[in-house]
Protein backbone atom coordinates (compact mmCIF):
# COMPACT_ATOMS: atom_id res chain seq x y z
CA UNK A 1 0.00 0.00 0.00
CA UNK A 2 2.79 2.42 0.98
CA UNK A 3 4.81 1.43 -2.09
CA UNK A 4 1.77 2.06 -4.28
CA UNK A 5 1.31 5.56 -2.83
CA UNK A 6 5.01 6.34 -3.32
CA UNK A 7 4.86 5.12 -6.92
CA UNK A 8 1.77 7.21 -7.59
CA UNK A 9 3.48 10.22 -6.01
CA UNK A 10 6.58 9.87 -8.24
CA UNK A 11 4.46 9.33 -11.36
CA UNK A 12 2.31 12.33 -10.46
CA UNK A 13 5.30 14.61 -9.95
CA UNK A 14 6.66 13.57 -13.35
CA UNK A 15 3.44 14.56 -15.10
CA UNK A 16 2.90 17.85 -13.26
CA UNK A 17 2.39 20.71 -15.73
CA UNK A 18 4.04 24.12 -15.56
CA UNK A 19 0.75 25.84 -14.74
CA UNK A 20 0.37 23.74 -11.62
CA UNK A 21 3.92 24.61 -10.55
CA UNK A 22 3.19 28.34 -10.91
CA UNK A 23 -0.07 27.95 -8.98
CA UNK A 24 1.65 26.08 -6.16
CA UNK A 25 4.54 28.51 -5.71
CA UNK A 26 2.35 31.62 -5.88
CA UNK A 27 -0.06 29.97 -3.42
CA UNK A 28 2.72 29.29 -0.92
CA UNK A 29 3.98 32.86 -1.29
CA UNK A 30 0.46 34.21 -0.82
CA UNK A 31 -0.09 32.28 2.43
CA UNK A 32 3.33 33.38 3.69
CA UNK A 33 2.43 37.03 3.08
CA UNK A 34 -0.95 36.46 4.76
CA UNK A 35 0.84 35.06 7.81
CA UNK A 36 2.94 38.24 7.91
CA UNK A 37 -0.14 40.46 7.39
CA UNK A 38 1.43 41.77 4.17
CA UNK A 39 -0.79 43.23 1.43
CA UNK A 40 1.10 41.21 -1.22
CA UNK A 41 -1.07 38.28 -0.16
CA UNK A 42 -3.74 39.52 -2.55
CA UNK A 43 -2.01 40.33 -5.88
CA UNK A 44 0.10 37.16 -5.68
CA UNK A 45 -2.92 35.17 -4.53
CA UNK A 46 -4.89 36.27 -7.58
CA UNK A 47 -2.39 34.50 -9.86
CA UNK A 48 -2.83 31.33 -7.82
CA UNK A 49 -6.64 31.39 -7.75
CA UNK A 50 -7.11 32.10 -11.45
CA UNK A 51 -4.86 29.16 -12.41
CA UNK A 52 -6.62 26.84 -9.95
CA UNK A 53 -10.02 27.67 -11.42
CA UNK A 54 -8.77 26.07 -14.64
CA UNK A 55 -7.07 23.12 -12.89
CA UNK A 56 -10.14 22.35 -10.75
CA UNK A 57 -12.57 22.39 -13.68
CA UNK A 58 -10.24 20.15 -15.67
CA UNK A 59 -10.16 17.66 -12.76
CA UNK A 60 -13.94 17.75 -12.19
CA UNK A 61 -13.41 19.41 -8.80
CA UNK A 62 -16.23 21.86 -9.35
CA UNK A 63 -16.58 22.77 -5.69
CA UNK A 64 -12.91 23.74 -5.62
CA UNK A 65 -13.37 25.66 -8.88
CA UNK A 66 -16.16 27.67 -7.27
CA UNK A 67 -13.92 28.27 -4.25
CA UNK A 68 -11.14 29.66 -6.40
CA UNK A 69 -13.57 31.92 -8.24
CA UNK A 70 -14.77 33.08 -4.83
CA UNK A 71 -11.12 33.56 -3.76
CA UNK A 72 -10.59 35.78 -6.78
CA UNK A 73 -13.54 38.01 -5.91
CA UNK A 74 -12.69 38.04 -2.19
CA UNK A 75 -9.03 38.84 -2.94
CA UNK A 76 -10.11 42.06 -4.60
CA UNK A 77 -12.45 42.79 -1.67
CA UNK A 78 -9.75 41.97 0.90
CA UNK A 79 -7.16 44.03 -0.98
CA UNK A 80 -9.42 47.08 -0.71
CA UNK A 81 -10.33 46.36 2.93
CA UNK A 82 -6.75 45.80 4.11
CA UNK A 83 -5.59 49.12 2.62
CA UNK A 84 -8.55 51.19 3.85
CA UNK A 85 -7.63 53.88 6.40
CA UNK A 86 -9.59 56.21 8.67
CA UNK A 87 -9.25 59.99 9.00
CA UNK A 88 -6.16 59.54 11.20
CA UNK A 89 -4.57 57.40 8.46
CA UNK A 90 -4.85 54.30 10.64
CA UNK A 91 -5.84 50.96 9.12
CA UNK A 92 -9.55 50.31 9.59
CA UNK A 93 -9.24 46.51 9.79
CA UNK A 94 -6.94 44.95 12.40
CA UNK A 95 -6.33 41.40 13.59
CA UNK A 96 -8.95 40.39 16.17
CA UNK A 97 -10.44 37.22 17.64
CA UNK A 98 -14.05 36.22 17.09
CA UNK A 99 -16.72 36.61 19.74
CA UNK A 100 -19.16 33.79 20.58
CA UNK A 101 -21.74 35.43 18.31
CA UNK A 102 -19.25 35.60 15.44
CA UNK A 103 -18.42 31.92 15.92
CA UNK A 104 -22.11 31.07 15.52
CA UNK A 105 -22.18 33.17 12.33
CA UNK A 106 -19.14 31.33 11.01
CA UNK A 107 -20.64 27.91 11.67
CA UNK A 108 -23.89 28.96 10.03
CA UNK A 109 -21.96 30.34 7.05
CA UNK A 110 -20.03 27.07 6.72
CA UNK A 111 -23.16 24.93 7.13
CA UNK A 112 -25.12 26.84 4.48
CA UNK A 113 -22.32 26.55 1.93
CA UNK A 114 -21.65 22.88 2.71
CA UNK A 115 -25.28 21.89 2.19
CA UNK A 116 -25.62 23.95 -1.00
CA UNK A 117 -22.35 22.63 -2.45
CA UNK A 118 -23.03 19.02 -1.48
CA UNK A 119 -26.37 18.91 -3.28
CA UNK A 120 -25.03 20.83 -6.28
CA UNK A 121 -22.03 18.50 -6.58
CA UNK A 122 -24.20 15.42 -6.14
CA UNK A 123 -26.34 16.61 -9.06
CA UNK A 124 -23.22 17.26 -11.14
CA UNK A 125 -21.83 13.81 -10.28
CA UNK A 126 -25.04 12.07 -11.30
CA UNK A 127 -25.46 14.16 -14.45
CA UNK A 128 -22.13 14.50 -16.23
CA UNK A 129 -19.14 14.23 -13.86
CA UNK A 130 -19.03 10.75 -12.25
CA UNK A 131 -15.52 11.49 -10.98
CA UNK A 132 -16.77 14.17 -8.57
CA UNK A 133 -16.52 13.50 -4.80
CA UNK A 134 -19.39 15.57 -3.34
CA UNK A 135 -18.91 15.15 0.43
CA UNK A 136 -15.13 15.77 0.40
CA UNK A 137 -15.18 18.50 -2.22
CA UNK A 138 -18.04 20.28 -0.44
CA UNK A 139 -16.23 20.13 2.91
CA UNK A 140 -12.93 21.45 1.51
CA UNK A 141 -14.81 24.15 -0.37
CA UNK A 142 -17.12 25.28 2.46
CA UNK A 143 -14.25 25.56 4.95
CA UNK A 144 -12.27 27.55 2.38
CA UNK A 145 -15.22 29.90 1.75
CA UNK A 146 -15.39 30.54 5.49
CA UNK A 147 -11.64 30.99 5.88
CA UNK A 148 -11.38 33.49 3.04
CA UNK A 149 -14.31 35.54 4.36
CA UNK A 150 -12.70 35.74 7.79
CA UNK A 151 -9.24 36.48 6.42
CA UNK A 152 -10.55 39.56 4.61
CA UNK A 153 -11.81 40.73 8.02
CA UNK A 154 -8.49 39.76 9.68
CA UNK A 155 -10.06 37.29 12.09
CA UNK A 156 -7.65 34.94 13.91
CA UNK A 157 -10.08 32.06 13.39
CA UNK A 158 -9.59 32.24 9.62
CA UNK A 159 -6.52 30.06 10.16
CA UNK A 160 -8.58 27.35 11.89
CA UNK A 161 -10.77 27.12 8.81
CA UNK A 162 -7.69 27.08 6.56
CA UNK A 163 -6.29 24.18 8.58
CA UNK A 164 -9.52 22.22 7.98
CA UNK A 165 -9.38 23.09 4.27
CA UNK A 166 -5.79 21.91 3.97
CA UNK A 167 -6.47 18.64 5.81
CA UNK A 168 -9.33 17.86 3.42
CA UNK A 169 -7.54 19.01 0.26
CA UNK A 170 -4.41 16.85 0.61
CA UNK A 171 -6.16 13.50 -0.14
CA UNK A 172 -8.75 15.13 -2.40
CA UNK A 173 -6.20 16.35 -4.93
CA UNK A 174 -3.99 13.29 -4.55
CA UNK A 175 -6.72 10.87 -5.63
CA UNK A 176 -7.45 13.17 -8.57
CA UNK A 177 -3.86 12.88 -9.76
CA UNK A 178 -2.70 16.37 -8.81
CA UNK A 179 0.22 15.10 -6.73
CA UNK A 180 2.16 18.35 -6.56
CA UNK A 181 -0.96 20.18 -5.43
CA UNK A 182 -1.49 17.67 -2.62
CA UNK A 183 2.09 18.35 -1.46
CA UNK A 184 1.28 22.05 -1.75
CA UNK A 185 -1.59 21.63 0.70
CA UNK A 186 0.71 19.86 3.16
CA UNK A 187 2.98 22.93 3.05
CA UNK A 188 -0.04 25.21 3.45
CA UNK A 189 -1.13 23.15 6.46
CA UNK A 190 2.19 23.81 8.19
CA UNK A 191 2.01 27.52 7.29
CA UNK A 192 -1.57 27.69 8.58
CA UNK A 193 -0.53 26.45 12.02
CA UNK A 194 2.21 29.08 12.03
CA UNK A 195 -0.24 31.76 10.89
CA UNK A 196 -2.67 30.84 13.66
CA UNK A 197 0.01 31.24 16.34
CA UNK A 198 1.34 34.49 14.87
CA UNK A 199 -2.08 36.11 14.50
CA UNK A 200 -3.04 35.04 18.05
CA UNK A 201 0.04 36.85 19.37
CA UNK A 202 -0.74 39.97 17.34
CA UNK A 203 -4.37 39.93 18.48
CA UNK A 204 -3.33 39.59 22.14
CA UNK A 205 -0.76 42.39 21.81
CA UNK A 206 -3.29 44.68 20.17
CA UNK A 207 -5.87 43.89 22.86
CA UNK A 208 -3.29 44.75 25.54
CA UNK A 209 -2.52 48.08 23.86
CA UNK A 210 -6.23 48.96 23.69
CA UNK A 211 -6.69 48.02 27.36
CA UNK A 212 -3.70 50.12 28.43
CA UNK A 213 -4.95 53.07 26.39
Amino acid sequence: MVQEIISQFIAGMQTTGWLEYIAVFTGIASVWYSKKENILVYPIGLINTIIYIWISVEGHLFGEASVNFYYTVMSIYGWILWTKKDEQQQLVVNITSSSAREWIQQLAFFGAFYIALFFALTYIKNTFAPGAIPWADAFASATAYTGMWLMARKKVESWIWWILTDFASVPLYFVKGYTFTSVYYIILLVLAFGGLMEWRKKSAAQHSNITLA
